[in-house]
């Protein structure tokens, strides 16, 4: 969903010219590891957006997926709701809630990719930065970058003592907690330890359960150990968990008695039910959805330089997810549609890079390895559809389990050499490994206890029916690389051009529902080839006003071959191969012109079309406008200092589905939020109230078609959260 907080935009250039509060930390340069160096954010030709952990907490950044409020021709996507999370850049995104089908947009935490996007909507708190890189990164990263990533880095220990914590309260009954305390245990080992937690009541209301909906009760914790025996070693061990168990799953009904049109006004033909609150945060759902979420993982980083410039990074990581979803799909008091989802994801990656330089040459080469075992499965209690009783205990339904095994081995490399002190070209290639093996089935089956919310669906029924059976592997070789010029004609101004290869991989679907023709179980329409894309692109960093402001501008021509296109066909959810083309461009001013007194402005545009046998349509999640605005003043008051700041957001026009019908449109809105943070002189006390979405606008973030009689005559509707305020108040100390 599209969640923006008042601190959105603003510190995003973390700005404030009070007492003890200079321009220089606000406008900092900030050090991104984009191209596996430490670079200045200025200094890499990549059309990439940075924020610092100062800079987040000033935004007040709790979830992944808030990043994107305030990052061009960025946005976030939400497949299921407050349960699952993708980011769309470019207009490059997937609304596939399978768990098999990876995003276009790659997400990383501490160099370790996130496969489920069921895990990816982690709390944001004790970070060192965050960087998001538009555009396809195949070369340097190993997975499914086609349409960019985000790489969020969390803070490491250090000798020396400090911590923080931050306590926040806000509407629905909100309570949050976060910190963090680490520093030196022996002179050459250190640790820390972070954590958050936060509750609070539901905003959509249940008129037939009673219960309120989409609330929140989260809990994370980070371990990490540093250990530095000599300048040049050191190694990492970091430790990480985290839960939700949320009330979720409440879609908004809509009669749609006509496929792709909305009939609000009608009875829905098939239900005889028809919700004429004009309430978007109520229902009358006969059963409470849920979500139970856990994730884990342990990471080994070493860093050892072997000789002068030389240095060896190896990365070992071992992640799991498990999730158990469910949701009343058919927005009513009816028992005719109840989705679930069960993910079990266990990763294993390693990857082992040397990097060195030379007077005029940088350079990086590598291995990487990723093994991804799924074992999820999904389905429908359709009791009435398949003509049971919904008051029997047991219910009938549909479960299909499916497996995927991934191993994908790589190998690559990027050389940047200079050719003089103005000019200096780059050039990257990886080769690319990968085998599926894939088991899919569909049943009709009675369920013991189809809402159980601690079992694994597949060991809940009984009477199995095996309608259909799937077996598919495939082998992927595949290539991406990257060309490059950067111009650099004076410090403070980068000229870069660039034509890079994307690839994302091939994969496989799992229907929710029995397929009907022209769809059958064979690997046509089972499995998806993998998805290339050839990139241009152009672009220009400015500093302005003797450091005072930046100008980034960038512009590009994607042109795609297999492009993977997500629809749904009646009740049949599919991913097939297309082609596809996009061409857009993004500005971003930051300026500070007077003290006290900073602004944003953001601007995007973005045209992607995807060729269907209907002819050209919008792709998904794809707005041609994105604008967003800040303005903040901070200035001395009796004790410390004052920052008054307000920002928006506008989304253009842009659809959930490449029908390009009126039930999967959203005609654009825009987003303000606006906060007053008082920070004491020493830097240490910071007290902050906020209103989220302050005109309490009401804008989706996401629509199923499922119109028609033929279907289930209505169109799920998904809203962003209502107006949201909150007080906080953090305390640092040490470091």
């Amino acid at each position: 969903m599209m969640s923006f907080k008042p601190r959105v935009i603003a510190t995003a250039i973390a700005l404030a010219c009070a007492p003890g509060l200079a321009i220089a930390d606000v406008m900092e340069e900030i050090v991104v590891t984009a191209q596996k160096r430490e670079q200045n954010l200025q200094d890499v030709g990549i059309s990439i957006s940075a924020f610092s952990g100062e800079q987040m907490e000033k935004l007040g950044f709790e979830n992944a997926q808030e990043i994107t409020a305030m990052t061009p021709g960025v946005s976030t996507i939400q497949p299921n709701g407050e349960a699952n999370y993708g980011l769309a850049i470019r207009g490059v995104a997937t609304s596939d809630f399978t768990t098999n089908v990876e995003s276009p947009v790659a997400l990383y935490l501490d160099e370790v990719y996130i496969s489920q996007m069921s895990g990816a909507g982690f709390m944001l708190y004790d970070m060192d930065r965050v960087e998001v890189l538009r555009g396809p990164q195949g070369t340097l990263f190993g997975r499914n970058a086609t349409g960019g990533l985000a790489h969020f880095i969390s803070k490491k220990p250090t000798q020396e003592f400090g911590g923080y914590l931050k306590g926040t309260i806000g509407d629905y009954s909100q309570y949050k907690m976060e910190g963090a305390v680490g520093g030196g245990i022996t002179d050459t080992l250190s640790g820390r330890v972070s954590g958050s937690w936060k509750q609070a009541d539901g905003y959509i209301h249940n008129r037939v359960t009673g219960t309120d909906l989409n609330n929140q009760d989260d809990q994370s914790v980070r371990l990490q150990l540093a250990w530095a025996p000599s300048d040049e070693l050191s190694v990492l061990l970091s430790a990480r968990k985290a839960q939700q168990d949320i009330d979720t799953g409440s879609w908004q009904h809509v009669t749609s008695n006509i496929p792709g049109t909305l009939t609000p006004d009608e009875l829905n033909v098939v239900t005889g039910y028809r919700d004429d609150d004009n309430d978007s945060f109520a229902g009358d759902w006969n059963r409470d959805g849920f979500n139970i979420l856990d994730t884990d993982g342990v990471t080994l980083t070493v860093k050892w330089n072997l000789l002068g410039d030389v240095n060896l990074t190896s990365v070992t990581d071992r992640s799991n997810v498990h999730r158990h979803y469910i949701e009343d799909s058919d927005g009513g008091p009816v028992d005719l549609f109840n989705f679930f989802l069960n993910t079990g994801a266990e990763q294993t990656s390693q990857e082992l890079r040397l990097d060195g330089k030379t007077d005029s040459l940088q350079w990086v080469a590598g291995v990487y390895y990723l093994k991804l075992d799924i074992n999820d499965n999904n389905g429908a209690i359709t009791d009435a559809f398949f003509g049971g009783d919904p008051e029997t205990t047991d219910q009938l339904g549909l479960i299909n389990p499916y497996t995927r095994e991934l191993e994908s081995s790589s190998v690559f490399g990027q050389l940047e050499y200079a050719l003089n002190d103005t000019v200096s070209l780059i050039g990257g290639l990886r080769f690319i490994k990968d085998k599926n093996d894939f088991q899919y089935a569909t049943r009709l089956v009675d369920f013991i206890d189809p809402y159980a919310t601690d079992y694994d669906a597949k060991d809940n029924v009984t009477g199995r029916v095996t309608l259909a059976t799937y077996e598919g592997n495939r082998n992927d070789d595949e290539w991406s690389g990257l060309l490059q010029m950067n111009i650099t004609p004076a410090d403070d101004t980068l000229v870069y051009a660039s034509i890079n290869r994307g690839v994302r991989g091939g994969g496989y679907n799992a229907p929710i529902f029995p397929l009907t023709p022209p769809l059958d179980y064979v690997d046509e329409t089972m499995s998806y080839d993998p998805e290339h894309l050839l990139s241009y692109e152009i672009g220009l960093k400015q500093g302005l006003m003797d450091g005072l402001a930046r100008l980034n501008i960038s512009a590009y021509y994607y042109d795609y071959q297999d492009y993977q296109a997500f629809f749904i066909l009646g009740i049949d959810t599919i991913t097939f191969n297309t082609d596809a083309d996009s061409s857009g461009g993004e500005i971003e001013f930051i300026a500070s012109p007077t003290e006290g007194l900073d602004m944003l402005l953001g601007a995007s545009y973005n045209d992607i079309n995807v060729k269907t046998p209907g002819g050209e349509v919008p792709s998904i999640q794809s707005p041609k406008w994105i604008f967003n605005a800040m303005v903040r003043y901070e200035f001395e008051v009796g004790f410390g200092s004052l920052a008054l700041q307000a920002d928006a957001l506008y989304r253009d026009k842009h659809y959930f589905a490449l029908t390009g019908a009126e039930t999967v449109e959203e005609d654009g809105y825009a987003v303000g939020n606006v906060s007053a943070t008082w920070t004491d002189p020493s830097e240490r006390w910071q007290v902050a109230a906020f209103i989220d979405n302050v005109t309490d606008e009401e804008y989706l973030v996401q629509t199923f078609d499922l119109s028609g009689p033929a279907v289930f005559g209505m169109t799920e509707q998904y809203f962003g959260r209502p107006r949201w305020w909150g007080v906080s108040a953090r305390y640092q100390w040490g470091e």
